[in-house]
C-alpha cells in the first residue's frame, strides 16, 4: 500500500486550476459534467483511502475485530502502520458519513415538504403560488417535475422575461442540474479540497441553464435582464442542491456572458491552452487517484486474505 493510501486524500489540489478556468473558458454544459465528474471520482478514492487508513491504523488496537495474523510483523511490515494517523482516520471518516447522510436526509425532507405543498394545485408543469415572497426553483421529482414560482416575482417581470424565466428553470429540469449539485455536495463534504469545484459546478450549472434559456427566447438580453431582475428581488432555493433563477453564482458574472456572444462548444479543450492543461491535469490527478485508491484496496485485501487462517 504505501504512500498510495494517502495519495487520494490530497491529489484533489490538481483539480483547482480547472476550477477556477473552466468558469471562464469551457462552454458551462462541458464544465458541468468535466467538474462533476472529476470531483465523484476524486471524492470516492479519497473516502476508500480514508477507510482502509483506518482499518490499516487501527489493526493492533485491543478489540478490533480484524483477525489475529494482523499482528504478525510480515503484516505489519507490509502495510503503512500509523496508530496515531489510524486513530485520527476514525472521526475523519464518521464525519464524511454524517455529513453526507444529513445532507441527503435534507435535500430528500425538503422535496417531499414542496411536492406535498404542491399536492393540491393542477398537475401541470408549472406551479404557480400566490406569495408576497419572490422566489423561483426547479423541483424534480414526484409524479412530474416541476417549475415553482411565486406571484411576487411574476409580478416583477415583464412577458419575455417571464418567458425567460421558464425556460432557465425548464433547462435545470431537461439537464437534470440538482443531481450534479447533489454529487458535487457530495464529494465536497467527503473531502474539503473538493469545494473549489462545488462553488464553480454552482455557477456553470445557473451558465447552462442561462444558455438553454437564451436559445430558447432567441434574446440573450431578456435572459440578462431576467436574471438581474430575479437577483435584486428573490430569496435563494430552499436547498443547495435545487435549481434557481438566482441561485448560486456571481450574477453579475452570468449577467455579462449573456451580454456578450454565445460561448462555443466543444467536448474538451485545446490542449496547448490554459484550460486545456489544466483539465488534463485534472484527467491525470483523477486517474492516479483511481489507480491509487485500487492498489491500496487490492494490496489490503491480499495481505488480509494472506493473514487470516482459513
Amino acid at each position: 500500500m504505501g504512500v498510495f493510501v494517502f495519495l487520494p486524500l490530497v491529489l484533489p489540489l490538481t483539480a483547482w486550476p480547472i476550477a477556477r478556468l473552466a468558469e471562464q473558458h469551457l462552454h458551462p454544459r462541458t464544465a458541468t459534467g468535466l467538474l462533476t465528474a472529476v470531483a465523484a471520482v476524486m471524492a470516492l478514492c479519497s473516502t476508500v483511502c480514508l477507510a482502509l487508513v483506518m482499518v490499516v491504523g487501527t489493526a493492533q488496537l485491543p478489540g478490533n475485530p480484524l483477525p489475529d495474523g494482523w499482528s504478525d510483523p510480515e503484516v505489519r511490515a507490509a502495510v503503512p502502520y500509523d496508530e496515531v494517523v489510524g486513530k485520527a482516520a476514525i472521526p475523519a471518516l464518521c464525519a464524511v458519513v454524517a455529513a453526507s447522510a444529513r445532507a441527503l436526509w435534507r435535500h430528500g425532507r425538503v422535496r417531499r415538504r414542496a411536492h406535498r405543498a404542491l399536492a393540491g394545485l393542477p398537475g401541470t408543469g408549472v406551479a404557480v403560488l400566490p406569495d408576497e415572497v419572490p422566489y423561483a426553483y426547479a423541483l424534480p421529482g414526484g409524479r412530474r417535475d416541476r417549475v415553482v414560482v411565486s406571484t411576487a416575482l411574476l409580478d416583477c417581470l415583464e412577458p419575455g422575461e417571464r418567458r425567460a424565466l421558464f425556460a432557465h428553470e425548464r433547462a435545470h429540469l431537461a439537464a437534470g442540474h440538482h443531481r450534479f449539485l447533489l454529487a458535487v455536495r457530495l464529494a465536497a463534504l467527503a473531502n474539503p479540497f473538493l469545494r473549489p469545484l462545488r462553488t464553480a459546478v454552482a455557477y456553470t450549472a445557473e451558465r447552462w441553464a442561462d444558455e438553454t434559456a437564451a436559445r430558447t427566447v432567441g434574446d440573450r438580453r431578456t435572459v440578462a435582464t431576467a436574471i438581474g431582475k430575479a437577483a435584486l428581488v428573490s430569496r435563494s432555493t430552499p436547498v443547495a442542491t435545487l435549481a434557481g433563477l438566482a441561485a448560486p453564482g456571481p450574477v453579475p458574472r452570468r449577467v455579462a456572458a449573456l451580454l456578450g456572444p454565445a460561448p462555443v462548444v466543444r467536448t474538451w479543450p485545446p490542449v496547448f491552452t490554459s484550460v486545456g492543461l489544466a483539465a488534463w491535469a485534472a484527467a491525470a490527478g483523477t486517474a492516479v487517484s483511481a489507480m491509487s485508491s485500487a492498489n491500496a484496496a487490492v494490496t489490503m485485501f491480499l495481505i488480509l486474505r494472506t493473514a487470516t487462517p482459513l
